[in-house]
């Protein structure tokens, strides 16, 4: 499932990926609220091929994770990922630091979200903010979610959004399907 809008081009992410994401995420900065330090180059490599599985082990989720890219240029600058259960999607995000204050976030995440509810028809999307995190909560603001004020053990905050709730996405970065033949109508393939 490829997903095009305005100014990016999301693919589904492979292992092969790493070798251009790897500059964009061997950061330290990228890793002030998520934790952890920049993987090396292999290590990276290692957790897309695992996620190139696309389901849990068990079965139980789906593991969906794009890189997205510059449209224009092809560069990757970053990824956006859904763990899908049922109707539900846990969404996460990480763009790289030179893209930031560009709006590309924002316009990845809406364009995931917009693809999970339309081919999935996920009517709930979840995900874990750090409060500090000021960049990353309107990125949530602008895909539709709220916060709920309940936090996890790693002190980050639930950000929610279900089908009882006004969550249209007040942006259209997403291009009319009848403009985007990069983007199929059917769904994603069965795990």
């Amino acid at each position: 499932l490829s997903i095009t809008t305005d100014r990016l081009h999301l693919a589904l992410l492979v292992a092969a990926d790493a070798d251009d994401l790897f500059p964009v995420l061997f950061d330290v900065r990228l890793h002030d609220f998520i934790g952890g330090t920049p993987p090396t180059r292999e290590q990276l490599r290692q957790r897309f091929a695992r996620w190139e599985l696309r389901a849990a082990p068990d079965g139980g989720q789906r593991w969906l994770n794009w890189v997205v890219r510059i449209a224009r240029t092809g560069v990757a600058v970053g990824y956006v990922q859904a763990t899908v259960e049922a109707n539900r999607a846990s969404i996460a995000y990480v763009i790289g630091t030179s893209w930031w204050r560009q709006g590309i976030a924002t316009e990845a995440v809406i364009g995931m979200c917009e693809a999970l509810r339309r081919h999935l028809g996920i009517d709930r999307l979840d995900a874990h903010v750090h409060p500090a995190h000021l960049a990353s909560a309107r990125v949530a603001h602008h895909a539709g979610l709220a916060p709920t004020g309940q936090f996890d053990d790693q002190g980050e905050e639930l950000w929610t959004s279900d089908a009882h709730s006004d969550t249209r996405l007040p942006h259209s970065w997403l291009r009319p399907m009848s403009q985007n033949p990069e983007l199929p109508i059917n769904t994603l393939p069965e795990f």
